[in-house]
């Protein structure tokens, strides 16, 4: 299989701590400093979340800003997504860097439960994040966390109201969401490729799922996530030293299936992004 592989790396997330994992890195010079490292190991995408001073998750604009400033600067070419999730904020504050105008972010098109609560994504937030999107012509990278999402980002695409090229991500292993299982992942596969096949998909696990689902995303032909976001550990006994480390492990499973690493031109390509600004 020849197709690129695109690595993402979900380098903070809203929940893990340094006191989960002293690499989880909440400043933005951390961040900056491990974006680095993870596109030198072959990141092509950065997932980004920021933290207030304590840690709690943020979604302050400026924040955003000086993330943005930062990448481009030390890692110049690199994707920038900025996360537009629920634990950072409520209602429109959840997208009130879009004006940043990266060129993805992330959208989630259903609610669902999470651990300990609902995640809540009501219709009128969808319609008025994905028009910011499209005002600002940011690619959305939809993360579904149920079949149902799926099904919804293919009929909003459908529809025009997501602004540019389909790209979803099947997320595994949120506990009280879906669970990691191979049936309803190729089951997912198939749902793409019948339903949206210009469309492309990537995959990421939680917790300990994460390196299983970064290997069934690459053997499958897709795209996949990793990072300290979505997991702390390299396995039961042993916390992950970086971001970059999770990405390797990624990168390892790519060379495995004879999926050369796309670059962040490649990627670009690849999900018809705009040039960035």
């Amino acid at each position: 299989m020849s197709k690129p592989c695109i690595l993402c790396c979900a380098i903070t997330g809203s929940v893990p701590t340094k006191a989960d994992n002293p690499a989880v890195p909440t400043t933005v010079s951390e961040q900056i400093e491990s974006s680095h490292a993870a596109v030198e190991a072959g990141a092509s995408i950065i997932h980004a979340h920021v933290r207030n001073d304590d840690e709690t998750p943020s979604s302050d604009p400026e924040k955003f800003a000086l993330l943005k400033e930062g990448l481009e600067k030390h890692c110049p070419g690199v994707i920038i997504q900025f996360s537009t999730g629920g634990r950072s904020g409520a209602g429109q504050a959840r997208g009130g860097m879009l004006p940043l105008r990266p060129e993805m972010a992330s959208l989630s098109v259903g609610s669902n439960n999470f651990p300990t609560r609902v995640y809540e994504n009501p219709p009128e937030l969808i319609s008025w994040l994905s028009s910011e999107m499209q005002t600002y012509e940011i690619t959305p990278e939809i993360e579904a966390f149920d079949l149902s999402h799926i099904l919804q980002a293919i009929r909003h695409h459908e529809a025009g109201t997501l602004y540019g090229q389909l790209y979803v991500q099947f997320v595994m292993g949120v506990k009280n969401a879906m669970p990691v299982d191979r049936e309803v992942f190729e089951f997912y596969v198939k749902i793409m490729q019948d339903r949206a096949p210009n469309a492309e998909w990537c995959a990421a696990g939680i917790g300990a799922a994460q390196i299983t689902v970064n290997e069934w995303a690459i053997a499958a032909g897709g795209h996949t996530r990793a990072g300290l976001e979505d997991n702390v550990r390299l396995d039961r006994n042993t916390l992950a030293p970086s971001n970059a480390a999770l990405i390797a492990r990624a990168a390892e499973l790519c060379e495995k299936y004879e999926r050369p690493l796309a670059t962040p031109a490649q990627a670009r390509d690849i999900l018809g992004l705009r040039a960035a600004t």
